[in-house]
């Protein structure tokens, strides 16, 4: 199995959880690794699985993908690209088809058990992660493919998957030696334990900080927000209270509406808290250990800090680039938040409230500045987005840009591993031809990690025959009392459209082997930054977003009020990110001895004179993006890289004859900017359609702010 596909799947999701009559089988007769079978080219068969069947699973499944290296590893043939790498791309079937399931639990259902079963197998991933890398004889012959393929190139997707499973083995120590290799892999044994107990960390402290209200304390909350208070709490067993829960889905809006200040500063606390309460759940010190152990290792092979090893596969290519884009943007946007405090404590002022805007304040006050200034109330927005309208919008989206057509599969036809979950089916609108299917996982509840996400259960490729697409967006919003509609903020709705652009980005995959269905972090969230644009065109507006109660669509003149305020609060919004992404840059960069978490995070944002008034987006003890795995550490940046480039390429869609909807430039879009997926280098596909490098001046106009 390649390196580029160990663990891919690993933050995805399972079925069979709660049932009691699963026969639970052991070895390769384990249903979590069978083949898939059924409709579509097979469905994994998530109302089957009992989490019993999870600890054997993954450790049959690893010994198996370990036994196809092996061969691969000691064939006497000569090395070649057909029998090592694109072996390497075909070997570990089952284990791929059991993170699927593992991977549901991890993100959707966990449940104390399945925690426990976690800790357990955080080590085990970990060496059989070094026993592929450290295989000597494997990695000998791709170094000798690799050498092969500088003098006499292959077919340029192949030269890619070479060339990138080469660099990950090299970046993961093959070419350490045997006591280095050795101290590599208790690097990582103990990084692993030390990720997925920081992830639990921050799961209690969701599970287990509940504001509850009473009827007298509901004052400026809407009426939705109110019954699924309730339903929470009834659910909780306090029947007659109304539950605040530990998620962002639910602070969020509690922040912005509620009159009751003391109450925003319990709940505010709660949540920037998470992680941070100097109890046996505190993630500070494992942070300092993470850290500690990142640089231990990366000094292993050579490097002199994680930042400087991570990125040089990366857009950035080294942290001095992504530092100096962070930097550039940085003044413009702590500048915006002074002028966005002045506005809100002037009318705090002038209400007479007699307070000094705290960062409790920011959302509920910015909310008054918004419909002072523009006359705009984001509860009035609401009641225009409802949610399975812009299911039905970001479908219209997709047929207009990339002719695919979404169907809904009857209600049991497939299986799915909660009630919730809807499915979709995907075709080509001219051919007819199938895609793959959607699954749509909306609503929070608990042992569900926070925030939204994409994923896949199967991705595209064509090398062993062509593979459909199985590929799922999650969410956390919270779920409506029975009847009643879901409406969701603007913010959350351009959430909804992002994820979308993740899912649209694998289902339009063309490559020939599954490495390349990876991608560069610091370009993968550029694709479905670029889509959200498409939430604001007039074709949507016009005909999706429909108030929940009369079914007319939006007036023009709040149409109007929208895209006048669309750079409104990006002082609060940029600088709130940006916090989170230079304190990851900084933090790994430092020296991490003796590192005291707290301190630095809190001298360090007063050195980049961080305004008092708003917190980080993520502090750094609830960080999971950086901290309960690798896939965003030194890396959070990236979204930012990734918004100069969506930045230009929406100029482009804007300056277009047909505007956004223009067939020539969407026809580009597909081919250069989605469809390779990371089959060439993210740089040439930007210029390939552009025609030039991206401007960072483009960004610093979409947000509003001077440019340089």
């Amino acid at each position: 199995m390649s390196i580029q596909k160990l663990f891919k799947h690993a933050p995805l999701l399972l079925g069979c959880v709660f049932m009691s009559s699963c026969t639970i089988k052991t070895g390769v007769n384990n249903p979590l690794l069978q083949e898939w079978t059924g409709p579509y080219g097979g469905l994994p068969a998530f109302d089957q699985i009992d989490i019993a069947d999870v600890k054997d699973a993954m450790m049959t499944g690893m010994e198996l993908s370990l036994a196809d290296v092996e061969a691969i590893a000691i064939n006497p043939d000569e090395p070649n690209f057909e029998n090592t790498i694109e072996e390497m791309e075909r070997s570990g079937a089952a284990l791929d088809r059991a993170f699927r399931y593992y991977g549901i639990l991890r993100s959707n259902i966990s449940t104390p058990a399945f925690r426990e079963i976690d800790m357990a197998l955080a080590p085990q991933f970990a060496d059989y992660s070094a026993k592929i890398t450290q295989n000597q004889r494997l990695f000998s012959r791709i170094k000798t493919i690799y050498e092969r393929s500088q003098e006499t190139p292959l077919e340029d997707d192949q030269q890619r998957v070479v060339e990138l499973t080469y660099k990950s083995f090299e970046m993961n120590g093959a070419a350490l030696d045997s006591l280095s290799k050795a101290l590599y892999a208790d690097i990582n044994r103990e990084l692993s334990s030390l990720y997925t107990t920081f992830s639990n960390n921050v799961l209690h402290d969701e599970e287990n900080y509940v504001t509850f209200l009473t009827k007298d304390q509901l004052g400026g909350l809407s009426e939705g927000y109110i019954k699924s208070a309730a339903r929470i709490a009834t659910a909780k067993g306090l029947e007659g209270k109304y539950a605040v829960t530990n998620t962002r889905s639910s602070m969020d809006p509690f922040l912005t509406s509620s009159t009751e200040r003391d109450l925003r500063k319990i709940v505010w606390t709660n949540y920037y808290s998470r992680g941070d309460n100097n109890d046996e759940y505190d993630n500070k010190a494992i942070i300092a250990k993470i850290l500690e152990l990142r640089r231990e290792r990366v000094e292993l092979l050579g490097y002199p800090d994680y930042p400087t090893w991570r990125l040089q596969d990366r857009m950035a290519k080294n942290p001095a680039n992504a530092l100096q884009l962070m930097e550039t943007v940085w003044p413009a946007a702590i500048a915006r938040v002074a002028e966005e405090v002045a506005d809100m404590q002037a009318i705090a002022d002038q209400n007479g409230d007699q307070i000094t805007i705290e960062p409790w304040d920011y959302r509920f006050y910015a909310e008054k500045v918004r419909r002072a200034k523009y006359d705009l109330n984001s509860e009035e927005v609401k009641q225009y987005l409802q949610l399975d309208k812009l299911t039905d919008a970001m479908h219209y989206v997709a047929g207009r840009l990339f002719n695919y057509s979404f169907n809904p599969v009857p209600d049991g036809s497939v299986p799915v591993f909660h009630e919730d979950v809807k499915v979709w089916d995907v075709t080509d609108i001219t051919t007819g031809n199938h895609i793959g299917l959607w699954y749509l996982d909306p609503y929070a509840r608990e042992g569900k990690r926070s925030g939204a996400w994409a994923t896949t259960y199967r991705s595209h490729t064509t090398f062993d025959g062509k593979t459909n697409v199985l590929a799922s967006n999650n969410s956390n919003f919270v779920k409506p009392a029975p009847g009643e509609p879901l409406l969701i903020s603007w913010d959350d709705a351009i959430t909804f459209f992002h994820e979308f652009g993740h899912a649209l980005h694998f289902f339009s995959s063309e490559v020939r082997y599954p490495t390349l269905n990876g991608g560069v972090r610091d370009y993968t969230e550029f694709q479905s930054q670029l889509l959200e644009r498409w939430l604001s065109t007039d074709e949507v507006i016009d005909n999706y977003l429909l108030h929940a109660e009369t079914g007319e669509p939006m007036p023009d003149e709040l149409v109007a009020k929208i895209k006048n305020a669309a750079t409104f609060n990006q002082g609060f919004a940029t600088t709130e990110y940006l916090a989170s992404a230079l304190i990851d840059m900084k933090i790994h960069l430092a020296d991490p001895t003796d590192m005291d978490v707290g301190a630095f995070e809190k001298e360090t944002l007063a050195e980049l004179n961080m305004p008092k008034e708003l917190p980080m987006r993520h502090r750094t003890p609830h960080f999971g993006h950086v901290f309960s795995g690798e896939g965003y550490a030194t890396a959070y940046y990236g979204y930012m890289w990734a918004d100069v480039l969506t930045a230009d390429a929406s100029e482009a869609f804007a300056q277009a004859p047909g505007g956004y909807y223009d067939e020539d430039l969407s026809d580009k879009l597909v081919k250069y900017l989605f469809a390779p997926r990371n089959s060439i280098d993210p740089n040439e596909a930007f210029r390939l359609f552009r025609g030039r490098d991206a401007d960072v001046n483009a960004l610093l106009r979409a947000r509003g702010f001077p440019t340089k």
